[in-house]
């Protein structure tokens, strides 16, 4: 799985030169014939900002098959959904239907236009099942940095409306499961243990901890937490700069005391980003995670 391994190598610093290459990496994907990757199809038109996703599938069967949403990083300020269309495409190839998604950003929109948007794509894709052979009793999100947030947040506020947002509101936005690689999950412990808090979290929430200690509340998985939580996989380097690896242990903690199946996968060493073994062991971890939570047991 390469391009987990070179989206998640990429440090938060590099976050622009990302996007400004992501659109010559889609050009350059390679799409097996196994699989079919649409590009660019719309499931929200929030203030007028049309959000798409990219979906991969496989080609031969009818399914149903699982799901996996891929959530982009970028500071809640940055980052496009191409960052995650190999891995989509991987995927596919491997029994899952997987799509990435485009929110939006602040600080234009700031919290929780991002969750409202993310929630409505898992709440399309169900809504559009039969239209991609997918299963909506079986979905799991998986994100990473800002992206681990949002996939976090999605399994700890299953049918909290205000976070909702619009769009097939019959269905539901509950995921399945969760993987999150170096998420942030209490947003009021991040300042003066990350290099770029004090610059990204006020444009997310419109001012800084002091100014809007409420929202910096509302807005961390942590304290949304109850046994209704989905199975939870947390992978965090001990050395991150940008999300402390203790943020890791506070969800994990946290999901396990309200008896919800959580696991932490710690990379001694590792930073905001994998590589080498690191990136293995995180590759394997996630696809692993998936397989037993979203895939019928063998007989």
């Amino acid at each position: 799985m390469n391009v987990l391994r070179q989206f998640l190598s990429r440090p938060a610093g590099a976050v622009f030169v990302w996007m400004a290459c992501s659109h010559l990496m889609a050009a350059d994907l390679v799409v097996p014939d196994s699989v079919i990757f649409e590009r660019g199809i719309e499931f929200s038109n929030p203030d007028n900002q049309h959000l798409q996703i990219n979906l991969a599938r496989p080609k031969q069967g009818n399914g149903p098959f699982p799901v996996v949403l891929c959530i982009h990083g970028g500071g809640f300020r940055a980052g496009t959904r191409e960052g995650y269309d190999r891995l989509c495409v991987t995927l596919a190839a491997q029994g899952y239907v997987a799509a990435t998604v485009t929110y939006r950003l602040a600080p234009a929109y700031p919290f929780p236009a991002a969750v409202e948007d993310c929630k409505t794509s898992v709440r399309w894709l169900r809504a559009h099942a039969a239209d991609y052979h997918l299963d909506p009793h079986r979905i799991g999100v998986m994100g990473g940095s800002a992206g681990g947030h949002l996939a976090l947040f999605l399994g700890v506020t299953a049918g909290v409306a205000a976070f909702e947002g619009e769009g097939h509101r019959e269905q539901s936005s509950a995921v399945d499961c969760v993987v999150s690689v170096y998420g942030p999950s209490d947003f009021t412990q991040s300042y003066g243990k990350s290099v770029d808090a004090h610059e990204v979290l006020p444009l997310f929430f419109g001012g800084n901890l002091e100014t809007r200690r409420r929202e910096h509340i509302v807005g961390s998985p942590l304290y949304w937490v109850t046994p209704q939580a989905p199975p939870t996989l947390c992978i965090h380097g001990t050395e991150d700069k940008y999300v402390a690896h203790e943020q890791a242990v506070w969800m994990v903690d946290r999901l396990k005391a309200a008896s919800v199946e959580a696991e932490l996968l710690t990379l001694p060493g590792a930073g905001h980003g994998f590589k080498g073994d690191d990136a293995e062991k995180a590759d394997a971890a996630m696809l692993a995670f998936f397989d037993r939570h979203l895939k019928p047991a063998r007989p």
